[in-house]
């Protein structure tokens, strides 16, 4: 933990110093980012990896198909790589597993992409409702660290991913998680800060 907080108060002086140089947009930038990933379980190094898996993979969905840009949403956590949302053939949702895949630091990919055909407003409208309940429900548990968790609604099943500091608030994400109206399920994909990891 005095780690992270060295590394992010590192970050934040060497941020001052080009604001004073007149460079006061990007080190804003920097110094927000740096404290971000200093304060989550995944760490600095971490954080920045899992950040350029996360724009490779935008780049390539837009690159090859526009339809998985629109249709899937992705989360990387340590090197992982977790796939959810709707496609209409099961070619799209392979084509978004195999470019996941030709991206250098990749684990492990994940794919919850349903396929199916477009939701009805109704039916969108509720996961979106969902999303928002559990991310206010995060945010307001001090006992847990929003910033170490993604999740994704699809025809309402909860997909979550993400480092828990412990076993205790990984449970309670989940519990969080299967309170949410309009959740039908949870599929939980967190692992422990301390899980060996590769």
């Amino acid at each position: 933990m005095m780690i992270r907080h060295m590394i992010a108060l590192f970050m934040l002086i060497g941020a001052s110093g080009l604001m004073l140089s007149g460079c006061a947009p990007a080190a804003v930038g920097i110094g927000s980012a740096a404290i971000a990933a200093g304060t989550t379980e995944k760490g600095l190094s971490t954080s920045v990896g899992d950040t350029v898996i996360f724009a490779k993979l935008k780049d390539k969905f837009i690159k090859s198909d526009q339809s998985l840009v629109t249709g899937i949403s992705s989360s990387v956590n340590n090197g992982s790589v977790l796939l959810t949302g709707r496609v209409e053939t099961q070619e799209q949702k392979f084509l978004a597993t195999k470019l996941a895949w030709e991206i250098k630091g990749v684990s492990e990919v994940v794919n919850e992409v349903v396929v199916s055909q477009k939701p009805s407003l109704k039916d969108r409208a509720k996961d979106v409702s969902a999303g928002a309940q559990l991310r206010a429900a995060l945010i307001a548990d001090k006992n847990v660290s929003s910033l170490n968790y993604s999740f994704d609604v699809v025809d309402g099943v909860i997909y979550l991913s993400g480092v828990a500091e412990d076993a205790a608030e990984r449970d309670r994400v989940i519990a969080h998680a299967q309170k949410v109206k309009f959740a039908k399920d949870v599929v939980n994909y967190t692992i422990l800060s301390t899980d060996k990891r590769d």
